[in-house]
C-alpha cells in the first residue's frame, strides 16, 4: 500500500508519530486535517514542513 504516515517534529528535530495510514491530508485555514485509510481523522494546528514520498512519511511543525 502507498499510504504515508504523518509526524510532528518539535524544535529539536525529533519525530513522533502522529497518524498512521494517512490517506489525505488537507489544509485549512486553522492548520492540517489528516484523514487515515480507516476513517480516523486528526486535525493540528501547524504546517507541513516536509514530504518523504519515497518513504511515505509526511513531517508537521506544530505551532
Amino acid at each position: 500500500m502507498c499510504e504515508a504516515n504523518a509526524y510532528l517534529v518539535d524544535k529539536s528535530g525529533q519525530e513522533s508519530l502522529f497518524l498512521e495510514a494517512v490517506d489525505k491530508v488537507e489544509p485549512d485555514e486553522e492548520g492540517i486535517r489528516l484523514v487515515s485509510i480507516f476513517g480516523e481523522q486528526k486535525f493540528i494546528k501547524g504546517k507541513i514542513d516536509s514530504l518523504s514520498l519515497v518513504d511515505h512519511k509526511v513531517f508537521i511543525k506544530p505551532e
